[in-house]
């Protein structure tokens, strides 16, 4: 997946949870990521993660230490 639509679906679960108080949304979105994506998109969302966040909602980047990071490949 690009990283400009990665950025833009992280961002958009966390417009939805922008309607909850500010701690369950940012919970909200940890478990939405945590439930949906799979091990391969949320690996790449670290890498950008790890690369500084840049575009991402502040939702989405209070929410990432929640996020279970997957295991690196096997080599």
């Amino acid at each position: 997946m690009s990283p400009e639509k990665l950025i833009y679906q992280a961002n958009q679960i966390a417009r939805f949870f922008h309607s909850k108080p500010h701690a369950e949304g940012v919970a909200g979105v940890a478990e939405h990521i945590n439930k949906f994506w799979e091990p391969r998109i949320r690996r790449q969302f670290f890498e950008l993660i790890d690369a500084g966040g840049k575009g991402f909602d502040e939702f989405v980047l209070e929410a990432a230490p929640a996020i279970r990071r997957p295991q690196a490949d096997a080599a």
